[in-house]
C-alpha cells in the first residue's frame, strides 16, 4: 500500500501505521519526531484509523467551497439569452439584466468569468459600419458578388 500511495499525506499516514504495526516505533513521541509532525497530529491519525480503518486514515476531507453566485435556473436563462440573436452589448448589460430579472447582484469579473469561460460565449456586438455607407450599393454588391469555383457559393 505504501508503494502504491500517490499523495504525500497518504504516504506519511501509512508509514506511521507501518511503524506501529511492525513495532519499530512504539510511542507517539517517536513517530512525531521521525515524521516531523506534532504529537497531536499522530494522535488524530491513530484515532482515524481506529474508527474508520484504512479508508478512514487515508480520507482527506476538502471543504465544499462557496456556492456559485450564478447557477441553476439563472445560469440556464443566461445561456438561453446569450444564444439569441440580439444578445448583450456588454458585460455590464448582463450584470444589469441579472439584477433586474433575478435580483442577483454579482461583480463584473464574476459575470465575465461565467460568460466567457464557463459558458464559452461571446457578446453579440455588430461590426461597426460607416455612416457614409451606401446601403443600395452594398446590397447590389452582395447579389452580384463573384462565385467561388469550388463550391458554387457566393463569397
Amino acid at each position: 500500500l505504501l508503494k502504491r500511495q500517490t499523495t504525500a499525506p497518504g504516504k506519511e499516514r501509512l508509514q506511521m501505521l507501518y511503524w506501529l504495526k511492525s513495532g519499530q516505533l512504539k510511542t507517539r513521541q517517536a513517530i512525531a519526531a521521525r515524521l516531523d509532525r506534532a504529537e497531536s497530529t499522530i494522535y488524530r491519525w491513530v484515532q482515524k484509523y481506529e474508527q474508520g480503518g484504512l479508508e478512514g486514515l487515508l480520507e482527506v476531507k476538502t471543504p465544499p467551497g462557496q456556492a456559485p453566485r450564478i447557477g441553476g435556473t439563472v445560469l440556464e436563462q443566461l445561456k438561453e439569452r446569450l444564444s439569441q440573436r440580439q444578445g448583450f452589448s456588454s458585460y455590464g448589460a448582463i450584470q444589469e439584466w441579472l439584477s433586474q430579472a433575478f435580483g442577483v447582484n454579482v461583480a463584473y469579473s464574476t459575470v465575465h468569468r461565467t460568460v466567457r469561460y464557463q459558458l464559452k460565449a461571446k457578446l453579440k456586438v455588430p461590426r461597426p459600419r460607416s455612416k457614409d455607407a451606401d446601403e443600395p450599393q452594398q446590397q447590389a454588391f452582395k447579389k452580384t458578388a463573384a462565385v467561388d469555383g469550388d463550391n458554387d457559393k457566393p463569397l
